[in-house]
Formats: structure tokens, C-alpha cells, sequence
């Protein structure tokens, strides 16, 4: 018995090192994609910098982390190579036309392509939000991939999670290229760095319910199900005592 607490015990701090460590990767992620070249716009815009130029230098933040991916990890990542090309695209287009805000709409046409990316991996083997959970949680892999074998509701729930953050998306690249279009050039980047944080919340928020009642959580991290459940012990043997 002992022994089957250790272990769990064991398999709780692996799964809780993965998730810090996917924390770390998604803060430095916001800090370089969204924060960076947000606070980098209005700080090159106060020194006096033009709209097209404080734009296309602060775009080069995502691309510069991107590529520093790329060499560190001694890997060519197709995802990492499209957002670079996308980058370098929108930037010689909008260097060509003098035009602003067909850089601002850039992160609208990529998160609409990124969307219709994500509903097309609903018709392959492995749909997004499943690749991306064994992304995060390298360490469950295996459990994961049997669960995925043998169980047609754990394979619906993620389907499902897939059309709803590509649906989602979609909705969030079509704002995108209307502020980009319709609001004062300098009001866009705050706002495009605003909209980013609301639509990972909701769909975040969102996710997390629909695994927690359809029992998708417990499947996935059963040792806590079993640490909630001696937790709760002790308090209702407590309530049933007599004074």
C-alpha cells in the first residue's frame, strides 16, 4: 500500500514539474509574441518613430524569438518557419505599399490561418488540442495514447476542444483585421495584445469545464481525484462523530 502512495506521489510531482515548466515556456512566450513588440511600438513611437517603422521593428520580436527556437533546439519547426514567413511577407508588403495597417492585420491573417489549420486537424489521426496536450504532459504519453485507443468519448472531448479553439480563433482574426482597418493606427497594438489575453481566458475557461463534466480531468490525473478524496475523509469522519 505504501508503496502504491509513492508511487502516486512520485507521478503527482512529475506532472506537476511538466506543468511548470509548460508555464515557463507559455510566460516567455506572452513576454516575446505579445508583450514585447506591444511595449516596443509605443516606446519607439514616443522617440518620434513612424507608424510603419515602430510596426515592422517591433514585429521583429516574435520572428527573432521564433528563430532563436529554431537554432537552440537544432530543430527545423514547420509551425516556426510559417510564422517567420508570414512575418517577412507582411513586412515587405507593407514596406512596398507605405501602408500601416496591412502590418496591423498581419496577426489577424495568421490567426485565421492558424485557425483553419486547427479545424483541419479535426479530419487527421491526432486533432490539435490532443497534440498539444502530449505536448504539455510529455511524461503521460503513453496513458494518453491508450486512453486515445480505447475510449471513443476520450476521442470526441478532443475532437471537439479542436473545432471549438479553431472556431474560436477565427472569431478572434476576423476582430483582428477589422481594428486593424477600422480604429486609429496607434490604438490597434494595445488592443491586439488585449484581444490575445481575452480569447486564451475564454477558451482556457471553457476548455477546463468541459473536461472537469465530462470526466476528461479524472482520466487524465486520477491521483488526484484519490489525494481530494483522503482529503475529504477526515473532515466527514469528523461530522460523524458524536459529541
Amino acid at each position: 500500500m505504501a508503496a502504491l502512495r509513492d508511487e502516486t506521489e512520485l507521478a503527482q510531482d512529475g506532472n506537476r514539474s511538466e506543468q511548470i515548466v509548460a508555464r515557463r515556456q507559455f510566460a516567455v512566450t506572452m513576454v516575446c509574441d505579445v508583450v514585447l513588440p506591444v511595449g516596443l511600438y509605443y516606446v519607439l513611437r514616443s522617440a518620434g518613430c513612424g507608424e510603419l517603422l515602430s510596426l515592422l521593428i517591433s514585429a521583429a520580436a516574435p520572428a527573432l524569438n521564433t528563430a532563436y527556437h529554431i537554432v537552440t533546439r537544432r530543430k527545423v519547426d514547420a509551425v516556426g518557419v510559417f510564422v517567420i514567413a508570414i512575418l517577412v511577407l507582411v513586412g515587405l508588403g507593407s514596406f512596398i505599399s507605405g501602408s500601416p495597417r496591412l502590418t496591423l492585420a498581419r496577426g489577424g491573417w495568421f490567426t485565421g490561418l492558424i485557425a483553419l489549420w486547427i479545424l483541419g486537424s479535426v479530419f487527421t489521426s491526432r486533432p490539435f488540442t490532443y497534440r498539444a496536450l502530449k505536448a504539455l504532459l510529455p511524461g503521460k504519453s503513453e496513458m494518453l495514447e491508450g486512453l486515445w485507443a480505447s475510449d471513443p468519448h476520450f476521442r470526441r472531448i478532443w475532437r471537439s476542444l479542436t473545432v471549438l479553439w479553431g472556431v474560436g480563433l477565427l472569431v478572434d482574426a476576423a476582430l483582428r483585421v477589422i481594428m486593424a482597418y477600422a480604429l486609429p493606427v496607434d490604438t490597434v497594438p494595445a488592443l491586439d495584445g488585449v484581444l490575445y489575453f481575452v480569447t486564451y481566458f475564454i477558451l482556457q475557461v471553457i476548455t477546463h469545464i468541459v473536461l472537469h463534466r465530462t470526466g476528461v480531468f479524472q482520466l487524465i490525473f486520477p491521483g488526484r481525484r484519490r489525494r481530494s478524496a483522503r482529503s475529504r475523509a477526515p473532515a466527514e469522519t469528523k461530522e460523524g462523530e458524536t459529541p
